[in-house]
């Protein structure tokens, strides 16, 4: 395209020269000057101008030159006319006639010119449009050869394609072969299926009748199962009816458990009087009296009645006074004949009561030598019948609790075992090196803000049957303060505590209980005689005893203090009292035991010990309320 513009081009930058040779007048204007002295102006020859191009041809054409007339001005002679359609030459005298044909062809010529600039400036245009025209042209071959490249690329690529298609096409050639033969040993496998297809479809029918009578079989157990289900389902809503009802009940059942406890008193007082032992003088009849009750021998006693005769007094006449008639009444009183089972069914309520959450504290309270420690412990050998109180009550709290476990409660049990020995805590539990060390051993507070109280330094041993029971009480005998008095060849110089922290858990219904079974074996009390001489050995025991006194009179205070709903009780004025705080008042169950010897020798001290167990029984604590969350 661009070769073929060059030489229109050149033919186009040649327009000016060519025009200008179709013209003779102008070159004889441009010579007029030269030619003023001749008469007559040659004519050059005339040659046909040259086509410059297809565009341009046409304006030539037409466009031919006319003949030119003149403006004739005033004053000038009238140009000759034209013969032959040649212009007659004017004479060589007349100037201004050549003037007035020179101005003439002048005119002429610009006019031509202006057509010719015109004619030019649209060739430029055409020229301007053919450029773009041919740079559009070069762009569409530019992308055309790229199209091609691109094309022979692919036919290449097409090529080789073509190629490996072609060897594939050999190798599935090949493959084919050895399918074809492939093939015709499967068809003979397939025979042989065949027959094999016969044979299994005889056996398959004989399968789906057994199919038949097993699913009907099947049909017939899921209809039982489903009976089944629906009968478990209305056990289970049954059951679970009957659970809510259980559970209801046995509240009900602590509910009026506890209310029959506070009907018995929140805090009461059984009287044991101990046998008369081997070698021991046989009392008078009638020291020791039992009155029935009031509905004859069968209700158990509940008065005791002393008899003390003193022979300094006496009447008038000199005669010796009969016997003083001391009359005591109490919640229960035990004779002598009462075993250890007898005692311990009176208080087995009590001790479920510990379960239910309400803290039990049980005292064993009388003058050394009165059988508080048998009562507590029981006595030697091994002998179930003679099983303390403390054994006792641990069997029916595993066995209670185990019955409670059917209806979703889980309990656990710490005990723990120390004595207050002159105001000091022992751990009766200790073992090895910390034997009888009991400065390290501190009443205190188990945490910031709580109301339960601990023992420092003290072992609390988790226990779930008797054998653990049994060990530990082995071991707190050992450990025990004891010494000869008076009034026993062996006697216990401290108080013993022993505490069960019961919790109990129902995760089912999300409730809780806690409470602590406090078990106490008190020190002998003993008055003190201040005219007796003591050497060094009696001065240690008189110590024992003041101590042992002084802590027995608060607890007296306490019980007093709690009954007359005073604002300070004294707990702290003793470690026993301070340590079985949250066993005593009005959220807790209270039973004391005076134990009393049948001896008259003893008649003293067993009026003092009836005396102060009086008094408590004359108590009257708040109402006891259960430790649930």
């Amino acid at each position: 395209m661009e070769e073929a513009l060059e030489p229109e081009k050149k033919r186009t930058r040649g327009l000016g020269t060519r025009v200008s040779t179709t013209h003779p007048r102008a070159a004889a204007l441009s010579s007029a000057p030269q030619t003023q002295g001749q008469t007559t102006v040659p004519k050059a020859p005339r040659k046909p101008a040259p086509r410059c191009s297809t565009a341009v041809a046409p304006v030539l054409k037409t466009q031919k030159p006319g003949p030119v007339v003149p403006a004739q001005k005033p004053g000038t002679t009238a140009a000759p006319p034209m013969v032959g359609g040649k212009k007659p030459k004017r004479p060589a005298w007349d100037l201004k006639g050549q003037l007035c044909d020179l101005n003439a062809e002048l005119k002429c010529c610009r006019e031509k010119k202006q057509v010719l600039d015109q004619e030019n400036q649209q060739l430029r245009d055409q020229l301007q449009e053919a450029q773009q025209q041919a740079l559009a042209l070069g762009a569409e071959r530019r992308s055309l050869e790229e199209e091609l490249t691109r094309v022979r690329a692919q036919a290449e690529q097409g090529q080789r394609e073509l190629g490996n298609l072609s060897a594939h096409v050999l190798e599935l050639e090949e493959r084919l072969g050895t399918q074809e033969g492939l093939v015709q040993e499967l068809q003979k496998e397939q025979l042989r299926l065949q027959e094999e297809r016969t044979g299994l479809a005889a056996r398959l029918g004989e399968q789906e009748r057994r199919l038949q009578t097993s699913e009907a079989s099947l049909s017939d157990s899921q209809e039982e199962v489903a009976s089944l289900r629906q009968e478990a389902a209305a056990r289970e809503a049954v059951l679970a009816e009957r659970e809510d009802r259980l559970h209801g009940l046995e509240m009900e059942r602590r509910r009026l458990h506890n209310q029959l406890q506070e009907l018995k008193g929140n805090i009461r007082v059984f009287c044991r009087v101990r046998p008369v032992l081997p070698g021991e003088s046989t009392p008078s009849p009638g020291f020791l009296q039992f009155p029935s009750g009031p509905c004859g021998p069968s209700d158990p006693p509940t008065r005791l009645s002393l008899s003390r005769s003193d022979e300094r007094r006496g009447t008038l006449s000199g005669a010796p006074a009969g016997p003083t008639r001391h009359d005591f009444s109490f919640d229960r009183v035990f004779p002598p004949g009462s075993g250890q089972d007898e005692v311990f069914e009176e208080i087995s309520m009590l001790v479920q009561s510990a379960l239910d959450g309400y803290p039990v504290c049980i005292f064993a309270y009388g003058q050394t030598g009165s059988g508080k420690t048998f009562t507590m412990e029981g006595g030697p050998g091994g002998d179930p019948q003679m099983e303390g109180l403390i054994p006792r009550a641990l069997r029916h709290l595993f066995s209670v609790a185990q019955e409670l476990s059917g209806q979703g409660w889980t309990y656990s049990f710490v005990a723990s075992y120390v004595e207050i020995y002159n105001e000091t805590v022992r751990d009766l539990l200790a073992t090895g090196t910390r034997k009888g060390q009991g400065g390290e051993c501190e009443i205190r507070r188990a945490g910031p803000g709580s109301e339960e109280l601990t023992v420092t330094n003290a072992r609390y041993v988790p226990v779930s049957c008797e054998r653990e029971v049994e060990a530990l009480l082995h071991l707190a005998r050992q450990n025990r303060a004891v010494a000869r008095t008076a009034q026993n060849e062996r006697s216990s110089r401290s108080h013993s505590v022993f505490q069960l922290q019961i919790s109990g858990e129902h995760a089912g219904r999300g409730l809780q209980c806690a409470a602590p079974l406090s078990l106490v074996d008190l020190a002998g009390s003993e008055r003190l005689d201040p005219g007796l001489a003591l050497g060094p050995g009696e001065r240690e025991r008189l110590r024992e005893t003041q101590a042992i006194n002084s802590s027995l009179s608060t607890l007296g205070l306490v019980i007093m203090a709690l009954s007359n709903k005073e604002s300070h009780v004294p707990y702290r004025n003793s470690k026993l009292t301070y340590l079985l705080q949250n066993s005593l008042g009005g959220s807790a169950k209270m039973l004391m035991f005076v134990n009393i010897s049948p001896l008259e020798e003893n008649v003293s001290e067993s009026l003092n010990s009836l005396r102060f167990a009086s008094k408590v029984n004359q108590c009257v604590i708040g109402t006891a309320q259960a430790n649930k969350k």
